[in-house]
């Protein structure tokens, strides 16, 4: 059974805004179905970056260069052959950020033994989240380094990512000084880096 089969509108345009790691689970319990491939033209256009609104193109997640928790370079190759569930988090957010670390770590120990999943999340206030912060970070949500690349790295860059290959953030930007992204988005990625589910992130945990 599809799960999303039954949903009215295109999974992308949909708040999940009681979504809980529950649901992510499912997913990925799930992942043997066939889920349906989302490129730009597939997104509420406020959520796809102006450069690539209206693309016919496959999509797929550009390559990355990043730094983790343990000051390693991530990069596509660190993916290859894997799904993985993205966030952009920052360290210092009050809010929904502890909540989106909390299910990420749910979904760390529910497939812990499997390895073709993984999880990645980047921040976006990558100065002041720097490698001490972040391993911090990690320890504090009992991250593990080889399931779990919790990162930093250049702020065009991951603001890029976020807006024109994840389709995580609304607002348009140019990853300069005063520009700021605070999404609570999950995307799940497959083996062929391509987009196959987006979701909100919850307000409450299960």
């Amino acid at each position: 059974m599809n799960l999303f089969g039954k949903l009215k509108y295109p999974l992308p345009t949909i708040l999940f805004f009681t979504l809980s790691a529950s649901i992510l689970l499912y997913v990925l319990l799930s992942y043997s179905t066939n889920l349906p491939i989302y490129n730009a033209t597939d997104f509420n256009a406020k959520l796809v970056d102006t450069s690539v609104q209206g693309s016919l193109k496959k999509h797929t997640i550009a390559n990355f260069h990043l730094i983790n928790q343990n000051n390693e370079i991530v990069t596509q190759e660190n993916y290859r052959n894997k799904i993985y569930v993205a966030d952009f988090f920052f360290t210092r957010c009050p809010t929904i950020c502890p909540l989106m670390a909390n299910n990420m770590k749910k979904l760390q120990d529910e497939f812990l033994n499997e390895d073709d999943v993984m999880l990645l999340s980047m921040s976006v206030t990558p100065a002041l989240d720097s490698v001490s912060v972040l391993k911090k970070y990690s320890e504090r949500h009992s991250a593990i380094d080889t399931k779990w690349h919790i990162t930093t790295g250049n702020k065009k860059q991951i603001y890029n990512l976020a807006r024109k290959s994840f389709f995580a953030a609304v607002d348009q930007g140019d990853g300069g000084f005063q520009d700021f992204i605070h999404t609570p988005n999950f995307i799940l990625i497959d083996k062929k880096r391509e987009l196959e589910v987006f979701m909100m992130a919850p307000i409450r945990t299960i």
